[in-house]
């Protein structure tokens, strides 16, 4: 299973940036899809996922409003829409994957990791 995070970058305080995460070897239809992300000096925290069989979307307050969470089944893609970007969402974005799971919540509930792509806003 490979998970390949891209779209990061440097954005001013405002603006928006679209991550991306392609995933192969794996029944991607099957996977809830979860992005986390690390900001330097703190932990990995969740961002927001989308569950196999629904759809079903869930984020973090912090983010709520701002970002969206979808997939495209067909590209065995996930993406992270994030709009109205703040300086405290500097961070390194990761994408995670794990089968038929219906919650998603926290890092312990997926068992594949992206190498993740550093996200910086600028005030």
């Amino acid at each position: 299973v490979q998970l390949q995070a891209s779209g990061g970058g440097l954005v001013q305080a405002g603006g928006s940036l679209r991550l991306s995460c392609a995933a192969s070897g794996l029944s991607f239809g099957s996977y809830t899809m979860g992005w986390f992300r690390q900001a330097p000096g703190k932990e990995r925290e969740f961002v927001a996922r989308i569950t196999w069989s629904s759809g079903s979307t869930y984020y973090a307050d912090s983010v709520k409003g701002r970002f969206t969470i979808s997939r495209d089944n067909a590209k065995n893609s996930v993406y992270l829409q994030m709009n109205s970007l703040k300086p405290e969402d500097t961070a390194v974005y990761y994408c995670a994957a794990d089968q038929y799971r219906n919650t998603g919540y926290t890092q312990s509930q997926y068992s594949y990791w992206g190498q993740g792509t550093q996200v910086t806003v600028s005030s």
